[in-house]
């Protein structure tokens, strides 16, 4: 599935302009003949689970278009070339928000728009409709999918964060059958997630927080829309005397996949909410070994991962501050 985030191609200026020469000299050649600008592909349309599975079953170098947002520009760089190309938007059952007294059901194909447009998950877990309102712009987020972005997992992605802090489970399938997939278990590396090559994502269940709950949302991007250099969300029930019940942090874009923060989460259990255990949270956020790239330093993104856990986490409290 692609990614429901703009185009992925981040290359260094060295490569970019590598791509741009080959365009030039394309140009320049004027082929008479109309050429894509990405690899030649076989293109199918499955109408149904079956036939998706029959197709996954039968093709070999196959991918899967969801959205598109990170697929399509991929292929027009040629970053991958795949013989074939299945196109999973004309299934009808692979999209939908369903919900049970414990859990959330999305369908791996539920658009990110319907996400942040639904009354019942903004009621149910807040904490999406806020960090969707960071995920690239409304014209990406009309086409991108949850299942796509969960695929795709690049780090500095909102949606695998959110994943990972809920606790999900994936449920996939393909030829062999189908199985699930725990959240820990999901994401392998960089752009790598537990999918096997003829396997599709079918649906992702995310565990429901209690009514009342508190949830904070931060990130530091250059642009509202652009990928985060760092982002951080947390999760915050408390008991009847104030005291920190039960706590669920996660940051993203400083490693290369979401990483929860289990030792500050044991940290803050027990707890009345303070300064300085807000201090002492953020400096385990600050310890993390994050990644450096052509934008920031590992430093930057170590500070960056501190400052965003930190408003994170007052923004969870606040419903405890509100009360006292």
């Amino acid at each position: 599935m692609a990614s429901g985030r703009g185009a992925f191609w981040r290359a260094t200026p060295a490569a970019r302009a590598s791509v741009c020469c080959r365009r030039s000299r394309a140009r320049r050649s004027c082929p008479r003949e109309p050429a894509m600008k990405a690899p030649p592909f076989a293109y199918h349309d499955p109408r149904s689970r079956d036939d998706l599975i029959g197709l996954l079953a039968e093709l070999e170098n196959a991918k899967l278009l969801a959205g598109g947002q990170s697929l399509v520009p991929m292929l027009n760089f040629r970053v991958v070339a795949p013989d074939h190309l299945i196109d999973i938007n004309r299934i009808p059952d692979l999209a939908g928000i369903r919900l049970s007294a414990d859990d959330v059901v999305l369908g791996a194909m539920t658009r990110q728009c319907d996400l942040h447009a639904s009354a019942e998950l903004a009621a149910t877990a807040p904490i999406i409709r806020q960090a969707l309102a960071h995920v690239g712009h409304f014209q990406t987020r009309s086409r991108g999918t949850i299942g796509g972005s969960c695929c795709h997992l690049d780090p500095a992605a909102e949606l695998p964060a959110l994943c990972a802090l809920l606790d999900a489970e994936f449920d996939v399938a393909g030829p062999n059958g189908a199985r699930i997939v725990k959240g820990g278990d999901w994401f392998k590396g960089y752009l790598e997630s537990a999918l096997e090559e003829r396997e599709y994502l079918q649906s992702i269940r995310l565990r429901r927080w209690p009514a009342g709950h508190g949830y904070g949302f931060s990130e530091y991007a250059r642009r509202r829309g652009d990928f985060a250099i760092a982002g951080a969300g947390a999760l915050l029930e408390f008991a009847e005397d104030a005291r920190i019940g039960r706590a669920a942090i996660v940051v993203f874009g400083v490693e290369p996949a979401p990483i929860r923060l289990v030792e500050a989460e044991r940290t803050l259990v027990g707890q009345t909410f303070s300064e300085a255990l807000l201090a002492e949270v953020a400096a385990q956020a600050s310890a993390l070994d994050a990644m450096a790239d052509v934008h920031v330093s590992a430093a930057y993104r170590r500070r960056l991962a501190g400052v965003v856990t930190r408003r994170a986490l007052a923004e969870a409290a606040r419903p405890a501050r509100e009360a006292v």
